[in-house]
């Protein structure tokens, strides 16, 4: 039953997504605030179809913990939902991602025009300046940005090393930053088209001021991201705890 949910998702999503991207091309040329908030809408119409039809909902805590205003977000990254949970979590955040996620059609072009942040991991030293020149113009507009800190979704329980670009933007944009954890990969695993139900646990962690030292932050922020995260998957497996409202029983 859940490969058949999770089929029956994956086709509704698809359709779902390719015929608001069509209709919504003529967005791309609109202002950028327009194309986040159209992209804020998709997000919450594909959460929609996911609850509905793979009975998987989300759950966000430590929303007190978000600062107003700019800060930098790095959250963990077990899944394809993290990306698409952001403007929904985050309000209007700058995602910095991959650079070939801008060339796929739809998502790449709607996110790059909504301000996303686009890094080149072949270009070294130059792609890191070239990623903070872009979020000094992010913070001038007050908006926070979003970074995976990992650089790429890790299985559950998989220990990926932090890169040097989160630590690149604490420095230079002398901004707080706020630690994210999540246990997305327990239900909506890498590479798999399977979508498990349940209910996705989102912990926005007590914020890291600026001014630190590079190795006391990447200490804080990483032991604050695993340590949490390590709790929530624990949580999600935990059978006695309840699943959201699912129409399929």
């Amino acid at each position: 039953m859940t490969l058949l949910r999770s089929l029956l998702f994956q086709l509704v999503f698809l359709l779902w997504t390719a015929g608001l991207g069509v209709v919504a091309l003529p967005l791309l040329l609109a202002p950028r605030r327009m194309v986040m908030r159209f992209g804020t809408f998709w997000s919450r119409g594909s959460f929609a179809l996911l609850k509905v039809f793979a009975g998987l909902g989300y759950e966000l805590r430590g929303r007190e913990n978000l600062p107003k205003g700019p800060a930098i977000i790095a959250m963990k990254h077990q899944s394809a939902w993290d990306a698409f949970a952001a403007p929904i979590l985050f309000g209007d955040p700058a995602v910095v991602i991959k650079r070939e996620l801008g060339w796929l059609p739809f998502y790449g072009w709607y996110a790059m025009k909504a301000g996303s942040i686009t890094v080149d991991r072949g270009a070294g030293s130059r792609a890191l300046k070239r990623m903070i020149a872009a979020a000094q113009r992010v913070k001038a507009e007050g908006r926070p940005i979003m970074i995976f800190p990992q650089g790429t979704r890790s299985a559950v329980g998989e220990r990926k090393p932090y890169l040097p670009g989160v630590a690149a933007l604490y420095r230079q944009l002398d901004l707080p930053l706020v630690p994210v954890a999540v246990n997305s990969g327990l239900f909506w695993r890498r590479r798999s088209l399977m979508r498990r139900p349940g209910t996705i646990l989102v912990e926005i962690l007590p914020l890291i001021p600026p001014g630190l030292a590079r190795d006391e932050m990447m200490r804080r922020l990483e032991s604050a991201i695993e340590t949490a995260t390590d709790r929530l998957v624990a949580e999600g497996r935990d059978p006695r705890r309840r699943r959201p409202w699912d129409p399929w029983g």
